[in-house]
Order: structure tokens, then sequence, then C-alpha cells
């Protein structure tokens, strides 16, 4: 069996307000999906349920890993299962130091609590990995987003993806706040993660930009709740030129 993330029919309501109204998706192994949409369409909706938070609920449908069911796990079990988030708008944890997160989040997923990782260990992986992103070791001493700029909170998530190296990854406009060279530090290490791990991606954007250095295998777009256009790379260039009003009319 081809090793995928799936979404099947999905259909989702926020406080009785359904947002979600049937999403089918298949994001292989190693593939990169990118879901495109204007404002208010359920990316965000779908990216959030497919974690498992409380707030979303699911109507019908289902999630599946790997041909394996998770729409009833909790969040934690998603993770352990061998998906991963990236939230749009990333919390601050004041008093929680970015090296003891990552750390306790890597023993949790990846390791077993009769086989956690070693301090030294993991800190010579994390400064691998901050190498990669091209980030000052002493990230790792800072409270978990406090005080971040929204770059610099964007590349701790995708240092957490890089060193959790998941099956598979929601990136939830992950360009958000980015200038340039942080939009293209980000997009390197997105890469290099994909090609050292295979990891399946659902990249979800309003805009072509990070797509200049992310190529992706399959370009969805969203409207209203519902999946209105696939193609490949291209339909993301047409959209930046032409925007979604064509394809709303359709």
């Amino acid at each position: 069996m081809k090793k995928m993330f799936s979404i099947k029919n999905l259909k989702i309501s926020v406080d009785d307000k359904k947002i979600v109204k049937g999403i089918t998706l298949n994001i292989p192994k190693g593939e990169i999906h990118a879901l495109m949409g204007p404002n208010g369409s359920g990316k965000s909706t779908l990216a959030q349920a497919a974690m498992g938070h409380p707030r979303y609920r699911i109507d019908a449908g289902n999630i599946k890993i790997n041909g394996k069911e998770i729409s009833k796990l909790s969040p934690d079990k998603r993770a352990r299962a061998g998906l991963f988030l990236s939230f749009q708008y990333p919390s601050e944890i004041p008093g929680v130091s970015l090296l003891n997160f990552l750390r306790t989040a890597y023993n949790q997923v990846k390791r077993t609590p009769k086989n956690p990782i070693t301090f030294a260990d993991f800190k010579k992986l994390a400064k691998e990995k901050l190498e990669l992103l091209q980030m000052d070791p002493d990230f790792l001493t800072r409270s978990i987003n406090e005080g971040f700029s929204g770059g610099e909170k964007k590349r701790a998530e995708i240092l957490q993806l890089a060193i959790l190296e998941p099956e598979y990854a929601i990136l939830d406009e992950t360009d958000s706040g980015l200038d340039v060279d942080a939009l293209r530090i980000v997009a390197e290490g997105i890469n290099v993660v994909r090609k050292n791990s295979k990891t399946g991606l659902l990249l979800i954007t309003h805009y072509q930009r990070i797509l200049e250095y992310i190529t992706p295998d399959v370009v969805h777009i969203m409207v209203d709740g519902k999946i209105v256009k696939t193609g490949d790379a291209k339909l993301a260039k047409q959209i930046e030129k032409n925007g979604y009003r064509g394809i709303i009319k359709k």
C-alpha cells in the first residue's frame, strides 16, 4: 500500500457553522501539495481539524495516515502517528526554553520513555538543524516565541519540523510575516526536510511567492469550503497573475 496522508469527504463545523463542505485530498509521502484560496475559504479550519483542535467539529468524512484512521485520536496521538502542524499564529510560552521544549517533543514523538535522547545528543542534533536554517545557537536558550519577530517564529516552527521529521506536515501560512531573506531561508529548510525525510507536505498559502522557492507537485484551490480546481505549479502562477475571481465565477 502506498503511504499517504488522506482526507476523504471531510465536512467541518465551527460553532455550528459549516465551514469545510466535503474536502478530499490524497498526499503521498514525499509530495508537496499547495492549498491556496481567498480569506475565509476554510484552509486554516481544515488544518486545525486535521490536527484535532476540539473547537473544530468533524461532521462527516475521515482522516487517515497510511491507511490508519486518526479522526478520533487526540492531538498528541496524531503527532505520534506522524502528523505535524505549524501554526499560522504561533503562541508565546514564557519560561520554557526552545531547547527543552524541542527535546521533550522529540522524546514524545521519536523515542520511548525507556529510551529518551540524552541532553548532549539532542543539543548536538539541534545545533545541526540550526545551521540548516542559518539560526544562531543562542536561539535555543530563549523562551518559546517570546520577543520573537514574525520571521523568527516561523523559523522556530521549521526548526521543529526539521528535528521531528514527521511523515506528514501541514504548514499553515508559513510565509506570512516573512521578509525576502527569511522566506528564502525557511523555504530552503522545508526543501531539505522534504528531501531528507520524504515528508509529505500540505502547504497552505495565499500567495505564489513561497512557491518560487518550493515547487509543489500539486496545487489545489479552495473556495467556500470546497476544492474548486486542482492542477500543477502553473495553476499557482495563474492565480498570482489573475487572482481568484475568475475561478470563483466558474
